[in-house]
């Protein structure tokens, strides 16, 4: 389980608004000193006048950069500004997606931690919002378990009463649900500290059940948006929750885990995000109960089946494009799953090394944490190592290892290009001799 990786490895898509250099320029000079002295002695290090000098000058000089504009932009969070601070945010953002810098956000945790639970406590909307979002950043940035455990301790409070909170917006709400479960999921596999704050996610997708009259739920788009993030949250942390369990759960009808009936009803929504979550969910659960029961929700499967197929081959024209080509494609993987039980294979390349998606648990795991790191994902996945055994990637790929796979596939190419120069040249050849014998 995540926390079992992390305590293990202790032991051994954003845009913001541009600002110049001029603006994030740090005038505590102690403070750069003090980062510019660790940097020189990073490169003094590693920089041995080879060939490869000039490109670690180069990235020397690149860290040197967007880590002076990190430091400002952490001054920044704490400004009397609240551009100021939406900025700052934002900028720290962006620069935790691209960059893993593990050592020197921990020298700087606290205050990050600091200015985050106020900014959503007594901030609103964007403010709050941004700040949210940096929340599982510095998780996945993050070494040790203890340092998870006592960020959790600071800002699972917070969060859980700003996304119960009507009063605050949608948006603001919907990334509070995100951060809660990324934050849970990477660290914590305890069902006890799990199931309570799913509850609490159920209470808000709740939203989108069928009404009593079992007609589709009339929610509008912002609420939509929050009720499939808080759905997508609760499913997040199902993958933490031991299939027997489930099972138990389910078949007794615990009041913890909604009923089947209810997340079926959800794909009657009319909006797009929430009947694919619910979609994604029902798949979930079903994948869950029948790795420890094959027959698992028997009595309910025809139904599914059925809900799906219509979904599936979905072709009305009061809906966009665009929602009928991606609620298909999603759909038509569901229903084959639910119906022949056979699970889509999905294979994300990155770098040399390719992360294969064969269960609908690392599917939806390993799309939580995109939309978390969005561009930056796939430097993550090669340097994190903690998110590779998130993803059972393995261990991190080292530069000699890399350099010996790129060698190897060099000399392959090599070898088809010469392969094919020879076959071309005695196809001349032959044409050559065809033409002597005639």
């Amino acid at each position: 389980m995540p926390r079992n990786r992390k305590k293990h490895l202790a032991n051994g898509n954003s845009h913001h608004n541009a600002e110049s250099d001029d603006e994030l320029s740090n005038d505590a000079g102690s403070v750069y000193s003090y980062q510019s002295e660790n940097a020189n002695d990073a490169y003094n290090n590693n920089n041995d006048g080879g060939d490869g000098g000039g490109q670690q000058q180069d990235q020397y000089e690149e860290r040197l950069k967007y880590e002076e504009k990190l430091l400002q932009a952490i001054e920044n969070v704490s400004d009397k500004s609240l551009q100021t601070r939406i900025s700052a945010f934002q900028l720290i953002n962006e620069t935790l997606v691209h960059h893993y810098i593990p050592e020197f956000i921990d020298d700087r945790k606290m205050t990050l931690m600091d200015a985050i639970e106020k900014s959503i406590k007594k901030g609103k909307g964007s403010e709050q919002s941004w700040a949210a979002r940096i929340i599982p950043l510095l998780v996945i940035q993050l070494d040790g378990a203890d340092d998870i455990n006592e960020l959790i301790k600071v800002l699972k409070p917070v969060l859980v009463a700003t996304a119960l909170d009507t009063a605050a917006s949608y948006d603001a709400r919907a990334k509070c649900c995100m951060a809660l479960g990324l934050m849970n999921f990477l660290a914590s596999d305890d069902p006890g500290d799990l199931l309570p704050l799913m509850k609490n996610f159920e209470t808000i997708f709740s939203g989108s059940y069928l009404k009593g009259d079992s007609s589709p739920s009339t929610a509008g788009i912002d609420a939509a948006t929050l009720h499939s993030s808080a759905l997508s949250a609760w499913a997040l942390l199902l993958t933490q929750i031991p299939s027997g369990d489930l099972v138990s759960m389910v078949n007794s009808g615990n009041a913890l885990i909604p009923s089947i009936k209810k997340l079926t009803g959800m794909l009657q929504s009319p909006h797009l995000e929430v009947r694919m979550a619910a979609g994604e969910t029902l798949a979930l659960i079903l994948e869950s109960g029948r790795s420890h029961d094959e027959d698992f929700l028997t009595e309910e499967l025809n139904d599914l089946i059925e809900a799906t197929q219509k979904l599936a081959t979905d072709a009305h024209k009061y809906r966009a494009k665009r929602d009928r080509k991606v609620q298909r494609a999603t759909f038509r993987d569901v229903h084959r799953y639910l119906e022949e039980d056979i699970l889509p294979e999905i294979s994300i390349k990155f770098g040399k090394e390719t992360l294969l998606l064969d269960t609908w648990s690392l599917h939806h795991q390993y799309i939580c944490l995109r939309n978390a790191l969005g561009f930056g994902m796939n430097v993550h996945l090669s340097e994190n190592a903690f998110l590779r055994d998130v993803l059972q990637l393995g261990a991190k790929m080292d530069e000699q290892e890399r350099n010996c796979k790129m060698a190897k596939a060099e000399k392959k190419f090599i070898n088809a290009a010469a392969f094919k120069a020879r076959s071309i040249t005695r196809g001349k050849n032959r044409d050559k001799r065809s033409a002597v014998i005639n």
